[in-house]
Formats: C-alpha cells, sequence, structure tokens
C-alpha cells in the first residue's frame, strides 16, 4: 500500500553521523528519520529549533522528550536541548540538504524577529536567569533575532508598547508572572492603532509568582508549566485567540485577561504581601488566618448569564454606569480621587447592555471571582471550564460557608474539585456589573477588588487603603471581547 503523499520523502540520503554512513530521509510531513542504533527521527514542526551549516557539517539543534530514545510523538514531558551532527558526503548533497530543512521551517510559519521582556523584579527574581539559560540559547538555536528590555518599574512594559515600532517584530515575548503580559495588553489598547496592535502574537515564559496563563496553555495539552515548552510554543509559532475583558467605572477603564476578585481570593492575594518572605507558601498560610477569621461582605452582582446560566440569580434591569458616586469610602481626605489616565484607544466591545437579560445576586458574599482562563496560578485551577476565546467569563461564587467546609472548598483549587461544593455557584457570563459593599460586622470598612495582580480599588479600612488606586471602591462593569488578542500557543 502506497504511503499518503504527506509522508512520501523529499530528500534522501547517506550522511555521516559519528563517523558511521548512516541513510537520512526527510519526509514532506516534516519527519527527519534515520538509523542509529535502531530506527530514530525528530518531527521537524514540533522538536527541530533550527539547525546551522559549520563547514562540511549541519548541526541540528532541538528539544526533545527527556530521556535517551527519540520518538516520533510530540513530547509531552520534560524537554531537553540536544545537538545532532550530520555530515553529508558532497557538496551538492550539503547544498540540498540546507535547502530542504530551510524551505520547511520557513513554510513553517515561525517568528523570526521577537521582542523580549523580562521582569527581573517578580516572583522570586528568576526571571533573569530564566532568560540567560533558556530563553536566549533556544532562541539563537532556532535562529530568532530578538530586541530585550528589562522592566524597570511598575508599568514600564506598559509604557513601551504603547510606542513600539510593530512593523520591526513577529511577536512580544513576556519572562515574567501574568503582570508584564497584562500591562503589554493595556499599552497595546491604548494605541492609536490598538485595531493592529491588540493583533501581535504575544507569549509567556513562566518567570515568575502566578504563571496562571502560561500553565492554561500548556496544560490544555498535557504539557509541564516548564519555560523550555513555553518557549518552544513561541519558536513554533502556533497561535490561539484570547478573549479580553474590559473593567470600567465612568471613564477610566483596564484591560484584564486572567481574573478579576473581590473578597477572600482578593484579600489572600494582596494582604499576604506582608509575608512575601515566606515566598509560595505565603498564599496557603495566609488563606488558613482569613478562613479562621472570615469576612463576609455586603453588595451584589448583576450579569448577563451565557446560554445554559439563567438558572442563576433573579431577574433584573441593566443599571448603567456613569461616574463612581460612593467617594465616601476612602481612608481619608489625603487619598486622592482616581484619576482617568487614558485619554485614546480601544473603547471596550461594542454591545448593547440594554437590550440583555440581565440577572442578579445580593451578598453577603465569601468571595467573588470572575476567570477568563482556567488556572490562576501553576498550583490554583479556579475555573476549570474556562476556554481561552468562549466570549465569556467564569463566575465563581462562594457564599455562607463553615469554615471546615471552607478549608476543604479551598483545598480543592489545585484540581478544580472546589467548584463542585454546595457552597459555591459556577457559572458564565457576558457582561457583569460588581456593586461591592462594606464588611457584614463593620459597616464602615470595605474590601479590595484585584484584576490580574493590580489592584483596582481599595475601600476604606482595608490593606493600604491610603495609596492611590486606579478606581474608586464602587460599582464597576466588566464586559468581553471575544478573541480581541493573540498568543502563541502550544497547538
Amino acid at each position: 500500500m502506497d504511503r499518503p503523499e504527506s509522508a512520501q520523502p523529499i530528500l534522501s540520503d547517506r550522511v555521516l553521523i559519528n563517523g558511521t554512513v548512516t541513510p537520512v530521509t526527510l519526509f514532506a510531513d516534516g519527519v527527519l528519520r534515520w538509523s542509529e542504533r535502531g530506527q530514530r527521527s525528530l518531527i521537524v514542526e514540533k522538536e527541530v529549533l533550527g539547525f546551522a551549516a559549520e563547514g562540511p557539517k549541519i548541526r541540528i539543534r532541538a528539544l526533545v522528550e527527556d530521556g535517551d530514545g527519540i520518538c516520533c510523538v510530540a513530547s509531552r514531558g520534560a524537554v531537553v536541548r540536544k545537538e545532532f551532527v550530520f555530515k553529508p558526503l558532497s557538496e551538492d548533497s550539503h547544498r540540498l540538504w540546507c535547502q530542504k530543512l530551510r524551505e520547511h521551517i520557513d513554510s513553517l510559519g515561525r517568528p523570526k524577529r521577537l521582542f523580549v521582556f523580562v521582569n527581573p523584579f517578580g516572583g522570586s527574581k528568576s526571571a533573569s536567569k530564566i532568560y540567560a539559560e533558556h530563553v536566549k540559547p533556544l532562541f539563537q538555536d532556532a535562529n530568532i533575532q530578538f530586541t530585550l528590555q528589562e522592566t524597570q518599574y511598575q508599568l514600564h512594559a506598559k509604557e513601551v508598547a504603547k510606542t513600539l515600532d510593530l512593523s520591526k517584530y513577529d511577536g512580544i515575548v513576556c519572562v515574567s508572572g501574568d503582570g508584564i503580559l497584562v500591562e503589554v495588553v493595556n499599552g497595546l489598547l491604548e494605541r492609536e492603532d490598538w485595531e493592529a496592535a491588540i493583533k501581535m502574537p504575544l507569549g509567556v515564559v513562566p518567570a515568575g509568582t502566578g504563571n496562571g496563563m502560561a500553565k492554561s496553555l500548556l496544560d490544555s495539552v498535557g504539557e509541564p508549566c516548564t519555560a523550555s515548552n513555553a518557549i518552544l510554543a513561541i519558536i513554533r509559532g502556533n497561535k490561539r485567540s484570547l478573549d479580553v475583558a474590559t473593567i470600567w467605572q465612568g471613564k477610566t477603564k483596564f484591560f484584564s485577561v486572567l481574573m478579576l476578585a473581590w473578597g477572600l481570593v482578593a484579600d489572600v492575594d494582596i494582604e499576604s504581601e506582608k509575608y512575601r518572605w515566606m515566598g509560595s507558601a505565603r498564599l496557603d498560610f495566609y488563606a488558613v488566618q482569613r478562613i479562621v477569621h472570615l469576612r463576609q461582605y455586603n453588595g451584589s452582582i448583576s450579569f448577563v448569564p451565557a446560554p445554559g446560566f439563567e438558572i442563576y440569580g433573579e431577574p433584573t434591569s441593566y443599571n448603567n454606569i456613569s461616574e463612581p458616586t460612593n467617594h465616601h469610602n476612602k481612608c481619608g481626605p489625603s487619598q486622592e480621587e482616581p484619576v482617568n489616565i487614558r485619554q485614546h484607544g480601544y473603547e471596550g466591545p461594542d454591545i448593547n447592555l440594554e437590550n440583555m437579560d440581565w440577572r442578579t445576586i445580593n451578598g453577603p458574599f465569601v468571595s467573588v471571582w470572575l476567570h477568563n482562563v482556567p488556572w490562576g496560578s501553576e498550583d490554583t485551577k479556579a475555573a476549570p471550564d474556562a476556554k481561552f476565546s468562549d466570549g465569556y467569563l467564569d463566575v465563581i461564587i462562594m457564599r455562607a460557608c463553615p469554615k471546615l467546609s471552607l478549608l476543604s472548598l479551598m483545598s480543592g483549587l489545585s484540581t478544580g474539585s472546589h467548584v463542585n461544593s454546595p457552597y459555591v455557584m459556577y457559572f458564565k457570563v457576558k457582561a457583569l456589573i460588581l456593586e461591592p459593599g462594606p464588611l457584614t460586622e463593620d459597616p464602615t470598612k470595605g474590601g479590595i477588588i484585584d484584576s490580574d495582580g493590580e489592584v483596582l480599588a481599595r475601600g476604606k479600612g482595608a490593606y493600604k487603603c491610603d495609596q492611590k488606586t486606579l478606581m474608586a471602591y464602587d460599582k464597576l462593569q466588566i464586559t468581553v471581547d471575544q478573541g480581541l488578542a493573540t498568543l502563541f500557543s502550544p497547538v
């Protein structure tokens, strides 16, 4: 039986490998196969980074499954860097091998020029080391030209993204946690040419505290969340769309790609900063403290449910948001009013919210959590049913709950099983209005609203409430634009 056309050989020759003349074949489907201590092969699209001609030799650089053998199925585990040296037996053969390898790699549409952000201050401050030991050598192996920009301060990446000459690059790579990605998205959407700019493919290499986006991307294909796997996904050049949520209050906007939290999750995320010296263990340590001394917040959410989720909440009407009105929640007269820092750019999805079927849920709440992708961090599968570009946000609401049940519920975050708890409501929405209120036990104190690691608002008496925030602790609205941004993806 004939082999399919895609598996027909396009070049078959005998070359020297480790001093032995060996038959090697490059097939039309991109499989490179040879005989050396048994049958061996490389899938050019998935494993080969690039190659270099060094005199009479051809040095093929690859990332392959960790182990002695090389298999012709995509690696689902840890990958390691390896080189394979072929020496064609003639100049014509050498020239032909280089030509065919180059033609095949070029046909894959891989990026050739990248702009790379490295955040040397985030998480455990490992980004510079990850860049030096993984990003730089692998991009060099793939013959990718790249420009390095170390971020020097908060919002530096956003400032650069707003003015970067995008015509010089095929993508932007963030070697950091999720914070730099969020800054880049906000910078691109604040440009006058935002419509073209936001289509620039974005890559994420996990090098921070959370790494929720990198984990979500790699876990979607069953790969470990490692720098090497993330870099290989960028080099391959595959892309997927990503929903972007617009959070707005009055004329002030913030663009979110990961999550928004109010209540327990936000309190743990932000207030645990005081224990940063503990590393990632600070989150678990402080979560236990907050559960023992549990807070509940009054307030309400109104939302447009996704199809199939109309059973949640009670019918209500759309309440348009203009300027925030509730400014009495500030710490004192020294705190400035929230400032509108946007002058032009993307204004959010063009949808008629008034003609939608709105529903509402009233507090008190232990936590209100919105998610755009499944993982909030490498060990928190917040929204197991979340999709990258379904046009909806996943909402996870925790109500009054016995403390032991809440501890059990929180322990299920690593697997996503928390959403099965009877104390959790889990559903999808197209748009949502959050009206945050005070603590039930102390109406003079408010909470924290956190999005993608950025504190959007702090209520009166909240942790570090004297610090200026982008928004007031008041009603805000979230809408979703389906597939607005583009990510480098493993598939």
